[in-house]
């Protein structure tokens, strides 16, 4: 027998006999129960829930939470690996359109029946605090979910319009199917509203049109350009009504709001050409497509010609969607990288021992609890509207809390998981780990249901149509919450800090109101982020001052209010809302450009 050394090498003369891939793996980070592992969501729940509903709610959560690990989780790589695809034809030339997703995504469908995860939002089991209790499960849900969660989106979205419209005749099938905890019966919704034309801008995007027929139906005709959940039950689309003599009113006012089932009885589309799934960056697992729309049978649900407003609750539902989202997959980040920090050795120590390390970290669980908190008090404010608690001031802040907490979240997501992957070094990087796929879906998130640019735009919409009673609300309302925080005095240099910045931001919105409408669009994104850090600011002191609250709620607190809350006033000094200063950022921009050359 040949001889082997001290090393395991073998005969020089062997292939790779010099090789040695040594004895050392590195563990994974593991995913344990992720309410146990989630201090502030508890704070939150102990804080807020009524006792006889807490114990309930809990019990469900932390059950909830071991089927993630035990199964869900799974179920969710399994969702990512194996992307839908198309099948135009069946074997014998047929035109069939069939999109053929993975067993893992039917199960996912299930699961979220079983667990009521958009039947909590409408049994209202809890009165006010049902949308807290489905919020709170889909939270610790979504980063598992394989982006199951984007279809239960556009389903909650769809089951609140109905909910609105009324639930009585044509309306009440889909509602119950849309609600149903039974797996058998539970259907889910698309949103088909994005034509190439439009984008966000379906006022003047929208090209389809719908054909009354002489039963009261309608058929639809036009092409959408991007159609999200493509494999569901049902949809709601926009589309403008041809009058009697051939004609469409173009513009908001000539939009109507219709439901499709996407299907017939024998699983037929219903005239509906599917002509490609889209190759996106991102959230793979999800059915994205082109559709052509050719005689879609179709109900009209809205007033004629009051589509665009008939959408907006769904917008509220589906921004709220976003925020959980990007909350619950910047928690998942953290938990893994605190989890390997524990079990990663480099440089004579492991991770958690790094001062850097630990520094980075905490920055990003800064970011994370900010983020938590607006979450949840949107989800409280939406559960008090929904059960006729709300007060005029609480309307008032939801209306304009969604957009906030929607766009500035979105970029909170991309940031914090971006430096979440560097916590795993070069594995990080690689996508059999299952980590890369939370930053490449996370980017959807300051994209899908308005862009950070024009949410900006949708705050100052608001301040408008409430003739500032909006923003009014937003000052009562933090001034409120700071004067009660003011028992703890640890907490003073954070509520000063959050005082200033509420200070300057109603110098500015006075000053702002005499300069026009340009000077206010271009100051929209900034003003939107000054309102996110303020309440958010506002939110961690806040809950810093209960009396349950722990030491890391109020560093939390005091590390937020560090940076600078109230950027549109620091960036107005500086003239950058200016005419000039607008000039100049095309010229920087379009600099070299064969474009625009010579022309500036």
């Amino acid at each position: 027998m040949r001889e082997t050394g001290a090393a395991g090498a073998e005969d020089p003369s062997s292939p790779f006999s010099r090789s040695l891939i040594g004895t050392f793996f590195q563990d994974q980070p593991l995913l344990g129960n992720q309410l146990l592992e989630d201090a502030l969501l508890q704070g939150y729940l102990r804080r807020h829930l009524p006792p006889e509903v807490l114990g309930e709610v809990c019990l469900d959560l932390e059950r909830f939470s071991e089927r993630l690990c035990s199964e869900i989780q799974a179920l969710g790589r399994q969702c990512e690996e194996t992307p839908p695809r198309l099948q135009h034809y069946d074997p014998w030339g047929r035109r069939v359109d069939r999109i053929i997703t993975c067993p893992a995504w039917g199960r996912m469908k299930e699961i979220s029946a079983e667990e009521g995860l958009v039947a909590a939002g409408y049994e209202r089991t809890y009165g006010q605090w049902s949308r807290v209790y489905q919020v709170s499960k889909l939270y610790l849900y979504c980063p598992s979910a394989g982006l199951f969660s984007c279809p239960l989106a556009m389903t909650d979205g769809a089951a609140k319009i109905i909910e609105s419209i009324g639930v009585s005749g044509l309306l009440e099938k889909p509602f119950r199917q849309l609600t149903s905890r039974d797996p058998k019966r539970f259907w889910t919704s698309g949103q088909w509203m994005t034509e190439r034309k439009g984008g966000s801008d379906v006022a003047s995007g929208t090209e389809t049109v719908a054909k009354l027929q002489p039963d009261g139906t309608y058929q639809l005709y036009g092409f959408k350009w991007f159609t999200s959940a493509t494999d569901s039950d049902m949809t709601l689309t926009l589309a403008r009504v041809v009058d009697k003599h051939g004609q469409t009113l173009q513009g908001s006012k000539g939009l109507s709001l219709f439901y499709v089932e996407v299907r017939d009885e024998q699983g037929n589309l219903n005239n509906i050409e599917v002509q490609r799934l889209k190759d996106k960056l991102g959230t793979r697992q999800v059915p994205t497509a082109e559709l052509l729309l050719d005689g879609v049978r179709a109900q009209r649900i809205s007033e004629e010609g009051r589509g665009v407003a008939s959408i907006a609750n769904m917008l509220t539902i589906t921004r709220i969607h976003n925020v959980i989202s990007a909350v619950g997959c910047m928690r998942r980040i953290i938990n893994l990288g605190r989890e390997y920090a524990t079990k990663r050795f480099v440089f004579g120590k492991f991770l958690k021992e790094h001062p850097l390390h630990m520094q980075t970290m905490a920055r990003m669980e800064v970011e994370t609890r900010a983020a938590f908190l607006l979450l949840m008090e949107l989800s409280r404010l939406l559960g008090r509207e929904e059960t006729g608690c709300a007060s005029e001031l609480e309307l008032h802040m939801l209306r304009l809390l969604t957009p906030v907490a929607k766009l500035y979240t979105g970029k909170q997501a991309v940031a914090v998981i971006s430096e979440g992957l560097e916590c795993f070094g070069g594995q990080g990087y690689m996508e059999d780990t299952g980590l890369p796929v939370l930053l490449r879906d996370a980017q959807v998130l300051s994209i899908w249901e308005g862009t950070t640019n024009i949410l900006s735009l949708d705050v100052l919409r608001s301040l408008a149509k409430s003739r500032g009673r909006v923003l009014e609300a937003f000052f009562t309302d933090v001034k409120r919450k700071l004067e009660a925080a003011s028992v703890r005095p640890a907490l003073t240099p954070a509520m000063k800090t959050v005082e200033s910045s509420l200070h300057r931001l109603g110098q500015f919105a006075q000053v702002s109101s005499e300069r026009g409408p340009d000077f206010m669009q271009l100051s929209a994104r900034d003003f939107a982020y000054s309102l996110a850090r303020i309440y958010m600011g506002t939110l961690l002191v806040d809950h810093a001052a209960w009396e349950g609250a722990s030491q890391s709620d109020l560093c939390a607190a005091l590390r937020w209010c560090e940076q600078d809350l109230c950027p549109v006033v620091t960036k107005e000094k500086t003239g950058c809302y200016s005419r000039d200063s607008s000039a100049m950022d095309t010229a920087l921009v379009y600099e070299g450009s064969p474009v625009v050359r010579g022309r500036l």
